[in-house]
């Protein structure tokens, strides 16, 4: 076999072999890189004179490369319990009440919470119309997401 034959063997093994592991390599590091990361996009409130309490409605998404699990939901640092969850992900809507939820990456979700008004029992029966309350969205991989919102 000629030198030049065997040069051009040589380097085409070596650049295969080089490919090969590049792409094994570019694996491995996508599963240690995934990462959650909500956005909020709005924060809507309405007053419901009927029950006498804020429902504070908020648009988020996951637009993280990993799920993110919801955990809690706080109100000027006061945990709220009361609080309903509608995610949407490929043209389904699950509703529930859970104590934690799981958004996946790219899903869409919105959040309710409700807090009680001026007649009320809670932590926040002294806020009023044009208080601005921090809402802060707590993920069990230990992000806070946190938006500012005016009661209207």
């Amino acid at each position: 076999m000629s030198p030049v034959i065997a040069t051009v063997i040589l380097v085409a093994v070596a650049i295969t072999v080089a490919v090969a592991v590049a792409y094994w390599m570019g694996g491995i590091a996508s599963q240690y890189t995934k990462f959650e990361k909500v956005e909020i996009q709005s924060a809507v409130t309405v007053w419901d004179s009927a029950n006498d309490n804020w429902n504070i409605t908020i648009k988020a998404k996951n637009t993280g490369t990993a799920a993110a699990t919801l955990i809690g939901v706080f109100i000027n640092d006061n945990e709220v319990t009361d609080y309903n969850v509608t995610s949407t992900a490929d043209g389904e809507a699950v509703t529930s009440m859970p104590s934690s939820q799981t958004i996946t990456s790219g899903a869409t979700y919105i959040l309710s919470v409700y807090i009680d008004g001026p007649g009320g029992t809670g932590p926040w029966q002294t806020v009023s119309a044009g208080t601005t309350v921090n809402i802060k969205i707590h993920s069990a991989g230990g992000m806070d997401y946190i938006k500012l919102v005016e009661l209207v």
